[in-house]
């Protein structure tokens, strides 16, 4: 096991870092930039490093600094979170190099599962079902013809490299395909620095569905279930559960064991998540992150593995503490990311928290790094804490669910808090039955 682990990240995700940590007896060193000097994870670390100027380029992304910081401070590895390093193939070779650990998946299986392109091959080459689309990126405007005639309308054009909703265009037909496909390139290069760009079906009422897997670097691979991430926005997950309404248990057994088979004959080391478009009871692949998610806690949840552990574990070569048949599901969970934006026009809202106050009780847990009087800083992302909330049931888990967002204050900024009291009172959302598409539109008929 480690002796001294450095947490390479902020906010929220730090702080559950480093109390794992704590937890395995293991000690902790996080970095910050001077806009973090008095964030909750500085504070509770046991020893802290300031690695530049608020933004995230000169802090959080500098490698040079935070390879410095292993250095000085004796870290024998690195936790990168989510977010920043976590998907940085290279921080992972430098660090390799350095004889520090990085506790995630080796730097070639991040750059496979980075390049969208690539990623999607190696998904087809292991047997995990893909959208229908082009077999690598597409730059010609009669190549692109070809495709979408082939798979037929509607297409989407996406970004190689991209993620977030960048570099993604719908093109409903023909006429609509030549802009699409030079406006995907464009956003693409401007974002990314690589325009590539590839075609894939356009599925009208998806949901979307990931699948928590682990490797243990030697053959072994398990899945701790689904997650169901369909409430979004602009392609950004607002709510999160676990299991999938939309799913049966025959189903759910079916693509977890696809996924598990996939990381263990892959090789891959760690944790990881397989992401899928769910239509008409077929899966497609969409991508995989190669680290931790942020709703990770709903799967904790429902298996009661606390998956940080098992991240660390890993990557010390202490293998996978169980086998796939000890992996046990238990009721229903569900995450609301509470953000520092107005809950109707989603502007940042950073400044002073007057006051905080988290929900308690049976199957409540409040992931969050601030506290009254906290300043929230204009530099970083918007994401302020996680409400997750388990119950026997999804029913009630819901009725858990709304007392506790009723019980929730947090006064001096705007908050998404009010998005999600109305989301739980409505019907579809209470029945389980909406689509990735289904909150753009009822934000567009509120207004």
């Amino acid at each position: 096991m480690f002796q001294k682990i450095l947490i390479a990240n902020r906010g929220e995700i730090a702080l559950r870092v480093l109390r794992a940590c704590k937890e395995l007896g293991i000690q902790t060193v996080v970095v910050h930039s001077t806009a973090d000097a008095d964030a909750m994870h500085v504070r509770l670390a046991d020893e802290s490093v300031c690695i530049g100027p608020p933004p995230s380029r000169d802090s959080y992304l500098n490698i040079h600094q935070i390879v410095a910081a292993c250095e000085i401070t004796g870290a024998d590895a690195v936790h990168p979170g989510y977010g920043f390093l976590s998907e940085n193939a290279k921080f992972a070779d430098i660090l390799a190099a350095h004889n520090i650990t990085f506790i995630g998946p080796s730097g070639d299986h991040i750059r496979i599962m980075g390049d969208k392109i690539e990623a999607k091959r190696t998904a087809k080459r292991l047997g995990i079902p893909v959208v229908p689309g082009s077999d690598g990126a597409v730059t010609e405007e009669k190549e692109a013809r070809r495709i979408a005639a082939e798979i037929g309308y509607p297409v989407i054009i996406k970004a190689s490299a991209g993620g977030g909703g960048r570099g993604m265009k719908v093109a409903r037909s023909e006429a609509d395909l030549v802009v699409a496909l030079q406006t995907a390139r464009s956003e693409a290069g401007a974002a990314f620095g690589d325009d590539a760009v590839y075609i894939e079906k356009y599925l009208e009422k998806p949901r979307h569905i990931e699948v928590q897997v682990f490797g243990d670097g030697a053959g072994r691979g398990v899945h701790f279930g689904e997650r169901d991430c369909s409430l979004q926005r602009r392609h950004q997950k607002v709510w999160e559960e676990a299991p999938s309404p939309a799913l049966n248990a025959e189903e759910r057994a079916h693509i977890g064991g696809v996924c598990a088979r996939a990381i263990a004959d892959l090789g891959y080391s760690g944790a990881g998540t397989i992401e899928f478009l769910y239509e008409n009871g077929e899966f497609y692949f969409i991508e995989m992150n190669t680290r931790l998610q942020v709703e990770h806690p709903v799967t904790e949840a429902i298996t009661g593995i606390d998956l940080v552990h098992e991240q660390i574990r890993v990557a010390s070569r202490g293998g996978l503490s169980m086998r796939q048949e000890e992996i046990r599901f238990q009721g229903h969970a569900i995450e609301c990311r509470i953000n520092a934006e107005d809950p109707r026009t989603f502007t940042p809202s950073p400044g002073t928290i007057t006051h905080f106050h988290t929900p308690g009780g049976l199957g409540i847990r409040v992931d969050s790094g601030v506290y009254s009087g906290y300043k929230i800083p204009p530099y970083y992302d918007s994401l302020i804490g996680k409400l997750i909330v388990h119950g026997r049931n999804r029913v009630e888990c819901m009725m858990r669910l709304r007392r506790a967002l009723d019980e929730f204050v947090v006064d001096g900024i705007k908050t998404t808090l009010p998005l999600f009291r109305d989301l739980v009172g409505n019907a579809d959302v209470a029945n389980g039955e909406y689509d990735i598409h289904w909150l753009e539109k009822y934000l567009a008929d509120e207004d």
